[in-house]
């Protein structure tokens, strides 16, 4: 809510008697209010607790507004990005209706004075391209704030949260907004796992809006695990200890859970959009993007791009198939994608016949040698199942150690060339890399009716739909992992490994049993292609 226009104030004090409006207008002359929030969600996101707060979920609730009036009135140094800086347009006007005269450098950074006599800087920054985020490194902010959040890398917002403080004031609060609507694309979809308690109709412990919950990272996985509250605590063994000495742990060891909310807003909410003919636009919008804008109902489809290898829906249907067996069937394969540093992840997924276990995951610090992923490869495999790992760069160190160790291991190159056509025999591939993801692609597809089961794990849902295709010719090509990376910021380890599992290589015995071998002087023979491991 802003305050009224000069013209509005004098239209009031018509109807006052000289006495009021002496009062009234001694009044005003001491209110240094700029901005205060609308009543409802609004205020409930100004005035909550939470470390991190998700706002809007829908189009026209006043996400900008909170953003500019947090910035105004409670934090000291504000950071306000968007994925691009041409769209912070709207937050400078605004900024400047409420501060008139704001001015901003060369650096996009002002300062200025609010009429509470507060020294005050706002900061405006975007991060188009990968690492563009490491341009605000090391520059700490008490709030900062994403606009439109759902439209940028994860990997990037959450590099910046790595400098949400006060290097000068530690009496003042700190924290993070995430402005957003349901997102549209499949790179968007982080945002709901971000959010899952309160976006994802599937989770187990759903929250209320408003209502706090404490997340911190499991060392063991990478992952954000929720905890009860947000006492500190200690990983021994894996498991969290809460009652510890401090002194015998490095400070960097104390794990202080952060504490996230989601508030939902609609243009019901905002008042000043309700009479303007905003919601008819709303509603006149095609699905689901008029789900999602007016509703804000995250549930709705997101669109994929029409170049994507593996549609959505298809992979949604195979997780809706699954179901932890006990005991499993026997496995027929496993795959292993080998962490390349950053925050990538060792992935191990395992495949019995057509059903794939969940996935084993280990962040790459905790793979940091070949004898060690050889070692978790091997602990996952059963029943002699073939173990398929990529072999280019890091993964050649694992497969030579397998081979060492007389493992049944096939090295993948997948920038070798490929092996087979598509199914119709009519496409070919300008790759392995192309051939194997086209061929879960087909797994997946429901005319095939393979009864492929998947996990229903979001982050592999997220990484199988996260490349592209173009055809080339009769050549399909399929976007390399390094484009991946590029234009979404991580890398899709999981997926990577389900793709490796898929490869169908007979087993040591099954081979041996059928004679399995080559034709030598003309005649089959006996020639045992497994004989050296």
């Amino acid at each position: 809510m802003t305050s009224p226009t000069s013209s509005e104030i004098e239209e009031l004090l018509r109807f006052l008697t000289p006495e009021e409006r002496a009062e009234v207008e001694g009044l005003l002359a001491t209110d240094t209010t700029i901005w205060s929030p609308l009543p409802g969600p609004q205020t409930l996101a100004y005035f909550t607790q939470a470390d991190i707060t998700g706002f809007g979920g829908a189009a026209g609730g006043g996400k900008t507004d909170l953003a500019c009036g947090l910035a105004l009135t409670e934090h000291e140094v504000t950071a306000i990005f968007r994925e691009n800086g041409t769209e912070l347009t709207g937050v400078t006007d605004r900024l400047r209706t409420l501060v008139p005269g704001i001015t901003f450098d060369r650096l996009n950074v002002a300062r200025f004075t609010t009429p509470d006599g507060k020294r005050r800087q706002v900061e405006l920054g975007s991060f188009p391209n990968p690492n563009d985020e490491t341009k605000y490194q090391g520059r700490p902010h008490d709030l900062i704030i994403y606009d439109e959040a759902a439209n940028m890398r994860e990997s990037a917002v959450r590099f910046l949260m790595g400098w949400n403080r006060n290097a000068q004031n530690p009496n003042q609060r700190c924290r993070v907004l995430m402005c957003f609507n349901p997102p549209t694309t499949a790179e968007g979809r982080w945002i709901t796992k971000y959010f899952g308690p309160w976006l994802d109709k599937k989770h187990p412990n759903p929250a209320k809006p408003g209502e706090l919950r404490w997340f911190a990272v499991d060392p063991a996985t990478g992952d954000d695990i929720e905890v009860p509250d947000g006492r500190q605590f200690v990983f021994v063994d894996g498991e969290r200890v809460y009652d510890f000495n401090p002194a015998a742990f490095n400070s960097t060891d104390i794990v202080v859970p952060k504490s996230r909310t989601f508030i939902p807003s609609r243009v019901t909410d905002n008042p000043y959009l309700a009479g303007t003919g905003y919601i008819a636009t709303l509603q006149s919008l095609p699905e689901p993007l008029r789900s999602q804008m007016l509703n804000g109902d995250f549930s709705a489809g997101i669109e994929d791009d029409p170049w994507q290898v593996i549609p959505t829906a298809w992979v949604e249907a195979a997780q809706a198939r699954w179901q932890d067996l006990y005991p499993k069937p026997e496995m027929d394969s496993t795959g292993v994608d080998v962490a390349r540093g950053g925050k990538d992840n060792t992935v191990i997924a395992r495949r019995h016949g057509m059903w794939f276990d969940r996935a084993l995951a280990y962040p790459g610090a905790q793979t940091p040698d070949g004898p060690t992923v050889a070692g978790l490869a091997i602990a996952a495999a059963r029943n002699g199942a073939p173990i398929h790992i990529d072999i280019i760069g890091v993964g050649a160190s694992p497969y030579d150690y397998l081979n060492t160790a007389r493992q049944h291991v096939i090295g993948v190159n997948v920038a070798e060339k490929a092996t087979s056509t598509d199914r119709s025999g009519r496409l070919q591939f300008a790759n392995q890399r192309s051939q194997y993801w086209w061929q879960f692609r087909e797994a997946l597809d429901p005319a095939n009716n393979t009864g492929i089961a998947l996990p229903p794990d979001p982050q592999l849902l997220a990484d199988l739909t996260a490349p592209k295709w173009e055809l080339r010719g009769s050549t399909i090509q399929v976007e390399s992992r390094d484009a991946i990376v590029k234009r979404i910021g991580r890398s899709p380890d999981w997926a990577s490994a389900f793709i490796l599992a898929l490869i169908d290589t007979p087993k040591m015995q099954v081979a041996r049993a059928i004679g399995y071998g080559g034709v030598q002087g003309g005649s089959l023979s006996t020639y045992d292609p497994y004989a050296n491991m």
